[in-house]
């Protein structure tokens, strides 16, 4: 048994009926749009979000029916940023497999995050499932927000490490709070229990998004992609953030003449690299990502013991030990 599935063991029967029930959510009337949703789930993910959903729920009371609803509209919320993402970034793959945008060209790409979006959000409105509504809803603004904060910051070159925390929050860790919270609501949990799993999911979004920042540095073999690919991007994130901040002026100058100039050069890209790892960005950033899973595996532990609080922290620790 692999380690995802031991994790998902108190939740196994829920999410089988989760997945039937997410692929008739997506079901339209239009040949095309049937035709690439089948395609999105026949090559979905680990499922990780909606895992968080249902063992949130599990953690907090129990699941119920508003259970399957949110951890519906979290993984059409997900796909659809997915989608749109890839036409943004002009990404021809995700996950091993062409993108939307390559197969279908960018105006139907959006059109089908905007569908994925929209049934998201009817899901809930049909429902009256208005509380998780708002929370995802919120999770979409920070989402939106993050995004085009990053890519202002991109241009200047000019994020300080408090900058880049709040990027991460509202472009990553949002969605993953959105996951635990509704969780947490779906099962009736208390405002100040449902304010606590959004906090917890919060910070494991933070040490997830860092865990993706230190691929960045790894062996191009080790996690199946090639390195270098946010320093190409002109993405500022925390070992680079630190290096520059700790860096003497002649090394901080030839890394930002780099990062102006030179950013498609792979060989520039490679010296950034060795110098971001001699001068302990990469040590930092660990330092940080275990802080913000300590943190949140901490604050678990004010929820009753159960063996969803023991899969929810399995799964904590899976998302940041993992390769790719």
């Amino acid at each position: 048994m692999s380690a995802i599935d031991q994790i998902k063991a108190p939740i196994k029967e829920e999410m089988l009926l989760f997945e039937q029930r997410f692929r008739e959510s997506m079901k339209s009337s239009v040949p095309l749009l049937n035709k690439i949703t089948y395609y999105i789930v026949k090559r979905k993910g680990k499922q990780i979000r909606p895992m968080f959903v249902f063992l949130s729920a599990g953690i907090c009371g129990g699941i119920k029916e508003s259970t399957y609803l949110a951890a519906s509209m979290i993984e059409l919320l997900h796909t659809a940023t997915l989608v749109h993402d890839d036409v943004v970034d002009d990404s021809n793959e995700r996950r091993g497999f062409f993108s939307i945008n390559a197969l279908w060209k960018n105006k139907i790409a959006v059109l089908v995050g905007d569908y994925l979006l929209s049934r998201g959000l009817l899901l809930s409105v049909d429902n009256q499932a208005f509380d998780i509504l708002k929370i995802v809803s919120d999770s979409v603004r920070e989402m939106s927000e993050g995004e085009l904060l990053q890519m202002e910051k991109a241009r200047r070159l000019d994020i300080s490490e408090g900058v880049y925390f709040e990027i991460i929050r509202k472009k990553t860790a949002t969605l993953i709070a959105s996951c635990c919270a509704s969780g947490a609501s779906s099962a009736g949990a208390s405002p100040e229990q449902i304010a606590l799993m959004k906090q917890i999911g919060e910070d494991v979004g933070i040490a997830f998004q860092i865990k993706d920042d230190l691929f960045d540095y790894e062996s191009g073999g080790a996690i199946g992609k090639p390195t270098g690919i946010d320093i190409k991007e002109r993405k500022m994130t925390l070992p680079l953030i630190y290096t520059l901040t700790n860096a003497d002026k002649a090394s901080r100058r030839r890394i930002m003449q780099i990062l102006k100039n030179h950013h498609t050069d792979p060989v520039a890209v490679q010296e950034v690299i060795s110098m971001v790892k001699s001068g302990d960005g990469i040590r930092y950033a660990h330092q940080r990502m275990d802080e913000f899973t300590g943190r949140a595996l901490g604050q678990l532990e004010q929820m009753p013991a159960s063996s969803y609080r023991d899969a929810f922290a399995e799964l904590v620790r899976f998302t940041i030990n993992r390769t790719t």
